[in-house]
């Protein structure tokens, strides 16, 4: 696992941590079941709070790329059922929000576009 944290970037060091597990996870360099540094053993290498990386997993738990194990550790976690369940409920509450507001479909549909473009840094 590489990862690189930038003081002068604008997204806080936790968020830092927490878009490069995903990316690594989601493109396979990080592998299932891979698993993770200690929360302590990943800040100190990085040169972070303690406080900070434990945040971050946090995230990455609550987005299910994570799993932590109790004792054993925190491993990458197999994206299916769960990320899909939690990502229709997502859509779900975002198409009722978005008809509450009396937005047309294409508004909608091109407020989604552009959010995905943002959240995976393209064009």
């Amino acid at each position: 696992m590489s990862l690189k944290i930038r003081i002068d970037d604008s997204a806080p060091p936790y968020e830092q941590v927490r878009a490069q597990i995903s990316e690594q996870a989601r493109s396979g360099t990080l592998p299932v079941g891979y698993r993770l540094p200690t929360v302590r053993g990943l800040a100190e290498s990085l040169g972070l709070a303690v406080n900070t990386v434990a945040k971050a997993y946090r995230a990455l738990e609550s987005d299910g790329v994570i799993e932590t194990r109790g004792r054993n550790g925190t491993f990458v976690a197999a994206a299916g059922p769960a990320a899909e369940r939690e990502a229709a409920a997502a859509a779900q509450a975002y198409a009722e929000r978005v008809r509450r507001l009396g937005l047309a479909e294409d508004q909608a549909l091109g407020a989604v576009r552009d959010a995905l473009r943002a959240a995976y840094g393209e064009s």
